[in-house]
């Protein structure tokens, strides 16, 4: 047993785990900060969560992602990111945290509702999930047309047409980028004006290959084998139904935050995102931090995911060393 680990046992009680550096969630961020606080000599042990591997694995081919010029699959990315944590001796457990007690150091954390485990530092790295509406098709064609992030697999469409759901700041963004790649996009709103910023609103209106069709409900998203032919939508006001023929649907209707366990000790905003110390990946609570898409509201990148990751863990290991 590595010496940064000890284990409490009290009488008939069960042995507890203790370890320096708990990392929640196994994505870019959690990988990251793990190689690095391997690296520090801190033993960190990873806790997989739900999604093993986070946002990335539901990407297909990742060609943003540096030192892959040929492009990678998202699960490969992932699945070295993993060998390369376990080189340094990085402990992945699968288990998801259900419940915490950050009240005091070391803090408890229950996995799978059952097994308890202490851990002088947490990093919670627990990503956001993208909000789906849930239609036939949208599910089937994940990787293979529908996607929840234009700066991710925008590039996949050059020259072709596309649509995008939503109506919101992140819809219009993602609208206008897509706009300088595609031959066409078309803005899929179920009301009949935009709950975007005025700024991104004259943005969109500023693009002549953006089309935004009002009061249309996304139906089914349909295509065959080769992927997404054309979406399904409703006209709301006149009932009509029709297929828009796009390669590409691009969801821009939120992400959940996946922060509900820590809610009652973390700072949080309205949507559940961790807030962190500006410039930071510290939360309020001492020995707790946090790093990637669970505190990020605007980029939700792998590479910023892994930057963040680093900043955690180099922080963590300061804070051990001063406490």
């Amino acid at each position: 047993m590595p010496e940064d680990k000890v284990v409490l046992c009290a009488g008939d009680r069960n042995c507890m785990d203790i370890v320096k550096c708990l990392i929640a969630g196994s994505g870019p961020a959690g990988y990251t900060a793990a190689i690095y606080a391997a690296r520090a000599n801190l033993n960190p042990v990873i806790y997989s969560g739900m999604e093993l591997g986070g946002q990335l694995t539901t990407t297909t081919t990742v060609d943003n992602f540096p030192g892959f010029p040929d492009g990678i699959d998202g699960g490969e990315l992932v699945a070295r990111m993993k060998r390369q944590a376990e080189r340094f001796g990085v402990e992945v457990r699968s288990g998801v945290i259900t419940k915490t007690d950050f009240s005091k150091r070391p803090f408890k954390l229950t996995i799978d509702s059952k097994d308890e485990v202490l851990a002088d530092t947490v990093i919670i790295a627990t990503g956001a999930s993208a909000k789906y509406l849930n239609i036939p098709g949208e599910q089937k064609f994940r990787g293979g047309g529908v996607s929840a992030c234009a700066t991710c697999d925008g590039f996949f469409y050059k020259n072709k047409e596309v649509a995008v759901v939503g109506g919101g700041d992140t819809a219009c963004e993602e609208a206008v980028y897509l706009s300088g790649i595609c031959k066409k996009v078309s803005m899929i709103v179920r009301r009949d004006v935009f709950r975007a910023s005025k700024a991104m609103q004259d943005r969109v209106a500023s693009k002549s290959n953006i089309e935004v069709l009002w009061q249309c409900e996304p139906l089914e998203v349909v295509g065959d084998e080769s992927g997404v032919t054309g979406i399904k939508i409703k006209d709301v006001k006149a009932g009509a139904e029709r297929i828009v023929p796009v390669w590409g649907v691009f969801l821009a209707v939120g992400h959940h935050p996946n922060s509900e366990v820590f809610k009652p000790w973390i700072n949080m905003d309205a949507e559940g995102y961790v807030i962190t110390e500006p410039g930071s990946s510290k939360t309020n609570v001492p020995g707790v931090f946090a790093a990637g898409d669970v505190a990020d509201l605007h980029y939700k990148q792998a590479i910023t995911a892994a930057a963040a990751g680093c900043k955690a863990a180099i922080e963590v290991d300061k804070f051990l060393q001063e406490v």
